[in-house]
């Protein structure tokens, strides 16, 4: 069980958060940092400077991993600790950057405290964790836990065509290290914003998170055909936006009918060639579905590509499908769970468990070691947007937490 609290330098951490927000600081206070842009590359150069000074032996691996590690008395499987320092565009401060800075100010204690930990302790910042400019997220985790292949994802572009491997190397951080475990691991932890509003709404000060939903990401592209919107008649149309009006109408209407838990969203609509005066003759909508359950994941799938295929049907349009990412719902093992609940207790917050709503790293960290997570409240449970809000009270209740878990299983005493 945890033995002490372990509480962080509270002014310390709070400008370490304001200093990292100002790299891609945006005018109305939020955060324009995507994956391998020369924001990214600026925030990278900033953590491997804070990591140098904290004494830490920096590896950057093959897809750009980020790890900074602390040796224990014993050479054995280390904690790992971190998140991830990308943003979505127009995002928010707190998104991934709190567990990275929290990660870090947890080895600074450590320092200025002196204590030697039995564990090796390792600091990790991943790749392109929120997936806006290249697909899948998880990108960077995904690689190093094998989930998914490096030399398909170094070939991933965005929308100029620009490469992931090529952009690696164009900021610096295509490392030498394989993208793959250096070793054995005893656990990962992960803090994150909740991103939602349930600790708020709980009055809870910090979430102990028991697993994560699954996902899957999708595409599907109509084809009509564009022509004059004058002079077609009705009956001579086939519109492609038409039909994916009628999918985007399905994908809000089918978590209802297969899941309590279920979650669907339309986020991209691509209408070609986009003029008020033509009859749209392409379109292609992302969708993505989550739920705690893979079986409603594979039903949510199974129902979208029916109802698109009803769609095209009923305007006399052609399609097809191409599926952007999946990812398998996760449940953390006990240790960690407790370990991080145990530590909560131990600073006298008032705890919640969850089921994160969001994916984060750490569903592929759990293919490797045992993981769990530790939320901040979201106030409105606002992320994704520069309206993204966490009060520093609050981050620092989630820091402590992930602090003391980190020590406990640092030390064995989980």
């Amino acid at each position: 069980m945890v033995r002490v609290t372990f509480p962080l330098e509270r002014n310390r951490f709070v400008g370490t958060m304001r200093e990292q927000a100002e790299i891609g600081g945006t005018d109305n206070g939020g955060l324009h940092r995507v994956a391998l842009s020369d924001e990214d590359k600026a925030v990278r150069d900033w953590f491997v400077t804070q990591l140098e000074d904290a004494g830490l032996a920096v590896r950057i691996d093959e897809f750009g991993n980020i790890f900074g590690r602390r040796d224990g008395r014993r050479n054995v499987e280390p904690v790992l600790v971190g998140s991830h320092l990308d943003s979505q565009p127009n995002g928010g401060i707190y998104d991934g950057a709190l567990g990275v800075v929290a990660a870090l100010e947890f080895v600074r204690e450590l320092n200025e405290r002196e204590v030697e930990t039995e564990r090796p302790v390792e600091i990790v910042n991943w790749t392109n964790e929120e997936g806006s400019r290249f697909q899948p997220v998880l990108q960077g985790s995904g690689v190093w836990a094998g989930v998914i292949d490096l030399e398909e994802e170094y070939a991933k572009t965005d929308e100029n065509g620009r490469t992931v491997e090529s952009e690696l190397e164009r900021i610096g951080y295509k490392g030498d290290h394989p993208a793959a475990p250096a070793e054995a691991y005893d656990s990962y932890l992960e803090l994150h914003i909740e991103q939602g509003p349930s600790l708020e709404e709980t009055g809870a000060d910090v979430g102990v998170v028991t697993g994560i939903v699954g996902l899957t990401w999708g595409e599907v592209t109509f084809r009509g055909e564009a022509s004059h919107s004058g002079a077609t008649p009705m009956h001579h149309r086939s519109d492609a936006l038409v039909a994916a009006s009628d999918l985007v109408t399905q994908v809000r209407r089918i978590p209802n009918a297969i899941g309590e838990r279920t979650v669907g969203t339309v986020g991209s609509v691509d209408v070609q060639p986009n003029s008020i005066n033509v009859v749209p003759g392409e379109v292609t909508v992302s969708y993505g579905f989550r739920d705690p359950e893979s079986s409603v994941i594979d039903r949510a799938e199974k129902r979208v590509q029916r109802e698109a295929a009803a769609a095209a049907d009923r305007e006399g349009v052609a399609y097809d499908h191409e599926d952007r990412a999946r990812a398998e719902p996760v449940s953390f093992d006990d240790r960690c769970v407790d370990a991080v609940e145990r530590a909560a207790a131990a600073h006298n917050y008032e705890t919640r468990r969850l089921f994160s709503g969001g994916v984060h790293d750490a569903t592929h960290a759990t293919e490797v070691c045992d993981a769990g997570m530790v939320f901040a409240v979201s106030e409105d449970g606002k992320s994704h947007t520069e309206d993204e809000f966490t009060s520093w009270d609050d981050c620092y209740s989630a820091a402590n937490t992930l602090a003391s878990a980190a020590l406990a299983l640092a030390n064995d005493d989980a």
